[in-house]
């Protein structure tokens, strides 16, 4: 696993002075004198967001849901699925990520040494080092794939 370990580390090097975005854990709330407390995100550090990928200084970690912190605020939903998108905003900011910011929650860290022809999001396929970026999408070389992300975080497109 050499070669993916050339590969993480040359893509630390070059996002040296790149943008990072907050990974968190949610913790359910714990009984404070038997009254339960609300739950909240816990910052755990920062890594770089690479597609399905987030790179930290010492890890691959395979992405799960993005939420931007802010204030709880009483209001109507159409679907539930807006109501945990706004429960989840509402528990980082609880868990002191400053409002507007974004933050990584059920992301999971992969293991480089297990690494199969099947696994997602990582896998290695005929000794080469892959990455499928979707449900639906085949694999990529992983190379490419962290030439493209890095290129896009460090020289954005305008206006986005």
């Amino acid at each position: 696993m050499s070669a993916i370990d050339d590969l993480l580390s040359a893509a630390r090097q070059r996002l040296a002075d790149a943008p990072r975005e907050r990974i968190g854990e949610l913790q359910e709330g714990r009984r404070l004198l038997g009254i339960p407390r609300a739950p909240r995100i816990v910052d755990r550090g920062s890594a770089w967001h690479l597609g399905v990928l987030l790179l930290t200084d010492d890890a691959v970690l395979a992405t799960g849901d993005i939420v931007r912190s802010r204030a709880e605020v009483r209001r109507g939903f159409a679907a539930e699925s807006q109501r945990r998108r706004a429960e989840l905003a509402a528990a980082a900011h609880r868990g002191g990520i400053p409002e507007g910011e974004t933050v990584h929650i059920g992301w999971h860290p992969l293991d480089l040494a297990s690494l199969g022809g099947g696994t997602v999001p990582l896998a290695v396929r005929d000794g080469e080092a892959m990455v499928r970026w979707s449900a639906q999408g085949g694999y990529r070389p992983l190379e490419r794939y962290l030439d493209e992300r890095i290129d896009l975080l460090v020289h954005p497109p305008e206006r986005a």
